[in-house]
């Protein structure tokens, strides 16, 4: 008990010629602000990675697995067969922390026919038209010739010709007329949330990019406050005195020397405050100030969204919340540029859960084009050539639109120059919205895992303080 009461390899008081009083207030609180950095700091990395889940088989465990708590089986550290580990809270909630986004954001700003409005339904179809035009004579030669072989043949060079140059001629019109199906039932067509939500599920490392980057300052906050400990390290150092001072030991010494100072106490309050070792106080006392350093730093950075009096809020207004100008323009950055894309737009669009209701849309445009635009050369060839297959013309016409639409969609500069547009819709979309609602974006992001960081946070103070009791003893 003599080790331990002045620690396993040195006697500080004997070394030092100070009190442990002294000891205490000036160990103790430097240990608690190196407790809090480390916290705080592994806190924020535990965070976002590994970005995939990282780990070993352990014998057992798989079998072990389905008895532990429900709240266990959740934690990042499981992976399926027995697998331990660990992945990042942000990566390992992909999809959750996806669908917070949307509902938090995305929703908020405006419906999908907002967005694909900001995308320039006609300045796509024209794009669309104007690299489809070098290749407009063999697509509309494809299209004739696989439903008519025999009409195509058939059909003196004039009249073929005068189909090529109306086509060519009115391309831009048969896109934009597409387009503009497409617009007119782009909610039906096009789920942004489920979009969204699958992206970023299949790219988690997307997701942390827009996250750190949407919150840069905050998240180096909540590192530097870790030095929070240092103050309640004083006031736990105090409060270890104070049970030293007053304990029977301590009395002992005082009766041998009255000089010895000692802190009376009535001897059920001595019961109780003795009722704990004091090595257990230290380890109790380091997880609070692990605890407690990662509340304050959520809280800071979270609450409140609308400025409050200093009699509520001793910091006012939360640091996200007043960053909101700023981290709008982040955010909205970061969602134009990987999420909210042509490309994506147009691969869900395209491939998606719509997919066929948008090649029938195209499809209805392309036929109401083709009767105004091709009806005399069509009954021409009818009187002269017999029965048109007009459906199946129209029918490939339509197909081969959306087959080559995405040459033009994935190219990363079109892609680059829509999403200035989004850019700035968002922005300022996001600067509108209410500073808690702004703030709660993140917050939500966060809030699903804190219970881990505040455990994360008590467990790391418990290792601090069992490396102060072994230094400097209890």
């Amino acid at each position: 008990m003599t080790n331990l009461a002045a620690g396993v390899f040195l006697n500080w008081e004997e070394l030092t010629g100070q009190s442990k009083f002294v000891v205490d207030l000036v160990s103790v609180p430097i240990f608690s602000a190196i407790a809090g950095l480390i916290t705080n700091w592994t806190g924020v990395i535990m965070l976002f990675a590994p970005v995939h889940f990282t780990g070993f088989y352990v014998p057992g465990l798989k079998k072990v697995f389905p008895f532990l708590p429900r709240k266990l089986q959740i934690l990042p550290t499981f992976a399926p067969n027995g697998i331990l580990g660990f992945q990042g809270f942000i990566p390992c909630r992909a999809e959750k922390m996806s669908s917070l986004i949307v509902d938090k954001s995305i929703a908020r700003i405006g419906g999908i026919g907002d967005f694909y409005n900001e995308l320039e339904p006609e300045t796509l179809a024209d794009s669309i038209a104007r690299a489809a035009r070098p290749d407009i004579r063999r697509l509309t030669t494809e299209v004739i010739e696989k439903q008519h072989p025999q009409l195509w043949r058939s059909l003196p060079q004039p009249l073929k010709e005068q189909v090529m140059r109306t086509v060519d001629a009115e391309l831009p019109a048969i896109s934009r007329r597409a387009f503009k199906k497409i617009g007119e039932n782009i909610d039906q067509l096009l789920d942004v949330k489920l979009m969204t939500v699958n992206y970023l599920r299949k790219r988690p490392d997307v997701l942390v990019d827009i996250i750190k980057g949407m919150a840069v300052p905050e998240l180096r906050f909540m590192v530097r406050i870790g030095l929070m400990g240092f103050p309640f390290g004083i006031l736990l150092a105090l409060w270890l005195s104070f049970l030293h001072y007053s304990s029977d030991h301590v009395k002992h010494a005082h009766e041998l020397d009255p000089s010895a100072a000692y802190i009376a106490l009535p001897g059920f309050l001595t019961s109780i405050l003795h009722f704990l070792p004091a090595w257990l106080w230290v380890l109790v006392g380091a997880a609070l100030i692990g605890i407690i350093v990662n509340i304050i730093a959520i809280k800071v950075v979270f609450e409140p969204g609308e400025p409050q009096p200093r009699y509520k809020y001793l910091w006012k207004q939360g640091l996200f919340a007043q960053r909101q100008h700023e981290a709008a323009a982040e955010l909205a950055q970061m969602l134009s540029l990987q999420v909210l894309t042509v490309s994506n737009f147009a691969d869900e669009l395209l491939n998606g859960a719509g997919a066929d209701k948008t090649r029938a849309y195209v499809e209805e445009a392309v036929a109401e084009e083709a009767e105004r635009i091709l009806g005399p050369v069509l009954l021409v060839a009818r009187n002269s050539f017999g029965v048109v297959d007009v459906v199946g013309l129209e029918k490939g016409a339509s197909a081969a639109v959306v087959d080559f639409a995405p040459n033009v969609f994935y190219e990363p500069e079109f892609n680059k120059e829509k999403a200035k547009k989004i850019d700035a819709f968002a922005t300022e979309k996001f600067r509108e919205l209410p500073p808690d609602e702004f703030g709660e974006m993140l917050y939500s992001a966060i809030e699903q895992d804190a219970w881990l960081l505040y455990a994360h946070g008590g467990l790391l103070g418990i290792l601090v303080g069992a490396m102060h009791i072994l230094i400097f003893g209890a």
